[in-house]
Parts: structure tokens; C-alpha cells; sequence
């Protein structure tokens, strides 16, 4: 299968019931992102800084491209100028950060919230409680320069499916509790992003309206040693 099929075929699935398709690009060269976007793919994540920002001067101006992966302080400056959205915001040191460096540049940042469902203690993100603390802050409050659009998460990597449908559960229970507590008068918390390639179909059916898939559109990944000095 192409990389040009495969992103028709989630089109065809996908649009229909309103799921915004991220294609994960990370370690993949210029040329298979062009064929991602000759077959009218526009969203494109990104794990690390330096690449996002290599691919950014190099690519067509209209791709929107969504940082996903863990989001240093020193590194957001980089990405401000030209990032649609920030899906990995796991602090309110991050938030602070990339509020800043929007006001130098006069923008407004879509954003997402990164939450901790997995059973594993590498992942990033709030716990329930630091993310109703940190929308309660009036260091929050005050912030004019993100607008946080929703949720993200990333299940635990297992073969066990009841395990990731509880996790997408709850987080799309956070989310609703979070709307109608902090945001529900603003419709544009509206995205809930959760699910990859091993478990989109449960994140869907578990309420995700955004997917981050890499190797369901680019095949299985090639671990290459990309230069980077994240």
C-alpha cells in the first residue's frame, strides 16, 4: 500500500464521523511527506524541535504542523513563529513559556493539554489533580496568549484492550468534566486527542476526535538516528 492510498483510505473512514487525521511524521524524509500531502494530507506531527523546525523551511507553508512530543522551555521559541498547535503542554511552566514567546510574536497558540493515563511512569503529562489546580491559577487565568483547545493522552503500549479502553474512557470523562467546569463557554475546547496506530479504533470509540497515526499511513517505522539535539 502507498503512502497516498493509505491516507485515502483513513480519509474515507475518518472524515465522515468528524475525526481530525494527524499524520506523525517524525523520522520520516521530505519526500514521504510530500506524498502524505499530494494525497491532500495537510496535519503533520512532529516529536522533536530541531526536525519540525528543518521541515517547516523545507516543506510547503500550508502544512499545519502539531508539535506532539515532550516540549522543553528553552526549545518553545523555536516553534512559536509557525506551530498550529501544541499538543504535549504537560506544566504550567511550558504554558507560561510558549504564552510568552506568542506575545512577541502576536499570535494566539491553539494548544492542548497533556494528561498522564498510562500505566507507566515515562509518559508526560498532569495528574487530575495538578490540571484542576492549574486551570484554578490565576497564573493561568491571566494568560492571553494560548488558547487551550482540549485533551491529549497516550494509552499504556499493551496487548491488552481493555486496559487502553479504560484509559480512553476516563480521559474522555476528564475532558467533559473539564468543559463544563472551566471552558463551557467557549466552543473551541472541542479536541479530544487520543489514539495511534496500534489503538486509534478503541480511542475513537471511546470519543477521540483527533488521531495521531505514523506507521497505519508511512508503514513501519525505520529507526533512523535523526541529528537532533533535543
Amino acid at each position: 500500500m502507498s503512502i497516498a492510498t493509505n491516507i485515502e483510505s483513513l480519509k474515507i473512514d475518518l472524515k465522515p464521523i468528524g475525526v481530525t487525521l494527524v499524520a506523525v511524521s517524525k523520522t520520516k524524509s521530505n519526500d514521504e511527506i510530500m506524498e502524505a500531502y499530494s494525497a491532500g494530507q495537510r496535519v503533520f506531527g512532529e516529536n522533536m524541535v530541531q526536525e519540525m523546525v528543518e521541515k517547516y523551511e523545507a516543506l510547503p507553508k500550508d502544512i499545519e504542523w502539531h508539535l506532539i512530543g515532550h516540549l522543553q522551555t528553552n526549545k518553545v521559541k523555536y516553534i512559536v513563529p509557525f506551530v498550529s498547535m501544541i499538543q504535549s503542554v504537560d506544566s504550567l511552566k511550558v504554558l507560561k513559556e510558549i504564552n510568552k514567546h506568542a506575545a512577541k510574536h502576536d499570535r494566539v497558540l491553539d494548544c492542548l493539554l497533556q494528561i498522564h493515563i498510562a500505566d507507566e511512569e515515562t509518559k508526560f503529562g498532569f495528574d487530575h489533580a495538578e490540571l484542576i489546580e492549574m486551570l484554578r491559577s490565576e497564573d493561568f487565568q491571566q494568560m492571553q496568549h494560548v488558547r487551550i483547545r482540549g485533551l491529549m493522552g497516550i494509552a499504556t503500549n499493551t496487548e491488552n484492550e481493555k486496559v487502553i479502553k479504560e484509559e480512553f474512557y476516563e480521559l474522555k470523562m476528564l475532558f467533559d468534566g473539564v468543559k463544563a467546569s472551566f471552558f463551557r463557554k467557549d466552543d473551541t475546547f472541542d479536541t479530544l486527542s487520543m489514539g495511534m496506530s496500534s489503538d486509534y479504533s478503541l480511542a475513537i470509540e471511546k470519543g477521540a476526535n483527533m488521531v495521531r497515526l505514523g506507521s497505519t499511513i508511512f508503514g513501519k517505522r525505520v529507526i533512523k538516528h535523526y541529528k537532533n539535539t533535543d
